[in-house]
């Protein structure tokens, strides 16, 4: 076989196997019935955690489920089905909600963590293809995968009903989200580490409050703003009026253009009237973006009712949390 059959090959496969599983996903998303919304409703009313079991392939995707779940507000824990039938079964408690994970709804290692379930009226999610297999007969909820083929060439490898299965699981979990009014604020707070950590920061994660605040009124001699800018550290200084609303700003490029006769003059003969600002619940990612935007490098943060000045965002903070 040349190098460009074997390459048209593979793109032929890969194309059909995608198809095979988009086509399964379509299947089952029309044939989703009131059991979905039943068991939304008992993961909703748990007082504890959803505990998701698999075996094999399956015990894969119920990793991957119990932590979508657990990532966007709903307590889940994954338990492998055979460490339950050693001690584990004590990590499930009666406040929890289980649910189990069997293409075949008749792996022998789900016996005892069925028949737990049973003995202590935990509630039993079941999730197989075989409606009349002992999970779902046994199961309190039965959500049944439609039946698809397999993608792979010897319709064997659990390929098809795995793709359904945690597609399945992407579904629970953000309908719970939904339901539980999940929101960005929430999410990043269970994500505070690496790039979407940072993408996901407000302005207040980083900006500097009101006391660290150059501030100085509109008839504040320049030799006194200086000093301001100086021992601050920022670089600028904003001007407030008697109100403490923001009307200006004084940057290095306002001191260089007025630099004839500057200490003789006030705040308000140097600053830039009406600067840019950013608020508090906006996204630090947005200020940095502004600062870029402008070529400067700090932004007051105001009061989003009273233009009041609250707090500093500065480009260096920004950088030093992984934006940019």
């Amino acid at each position: 076989m040349t190098l460009n059959n074997r390459r048209e090959k593979s793109l032929k496969t890969g194309r059909r196997v995608l198809e095979i599983e988009g086509a399964a996903v379509a299947l089952f998303a029309n044939s989703l019935n009131e059991s979905f919304c039943d068991a939304v409703d008992l993961m909703l009313e748990a007082k504890g955690r959803v505990i998701v079991c698999g075996m094999g392939k399956s015990g894969h995707v119920a990793r991957k489920i119990a932590a979508t779940l657990a990532s966007t507000g709903s307590p889940a824990q994954f338990v492998h089905p055979a460490e339950a039938s050693h001690g584990d079964l004590g990590m499930v408690t009666a406040d929890d909600v289980v649910l189990l994970l069997s293409n075949s709804g008749e792996t022998a290692e789900l016996a005892d963590i069925i028949s737990y379930s049973r003995r202590f009226a935990i509630p039993l999610i079941g999730v197989a293809s075989d409606a009349e297999s002992t999970l779902l007969r046994q199961s309190d909820i039965a959500l049944v995968l439609p039946d698809a083929p397999e993608a792979c060439s010897i319709g064997m490898a659990p390929t098809t009903s795995t793709t359904m299965t945690l597609a399945l699981g992407d579904a629970l979990a953000i309908a719970l989200m939904e339901h539980r009014a999940f929101a960005e604020q929430n999410y990043r707070d269970f994500h505070p580490g690496g790039r979407l950590g940072a993408v996901l920061m407000s302005v207040s994660d980083l900006m500097y409050d009101i006391d660290d605040l150059p501030l100085v009124r509109v008839d504040t001699p320049m030799s006194e703003t200086l000093l301001v800018i100086t021992q601050k550290g920022f670089g600028v200084s904003g001007v407030v009026d008697e109100n403490g609303q923001l009307l200006g700003i004084i940057t290095d490029g306002d001191l260089r253009r007025h630099m004839d006769g500057l200490l003789d003059q006030q705040a308000a003969n140097v600053m830039t009237v009406d600067p840019l600002t950013i608020t508090a619940e906006q996204l630090a990612s947005e200020a940095l973006g502004r600062m870029n935007a402008n070529k400067i490098t700090a932004l007051f943060v105001v009061d989003q009712d009273s233009d009041s000045p609250i707090g500093l965002i500065h480009m260096h903070d920004c950088l030093r949390a992984g934006l940019g």
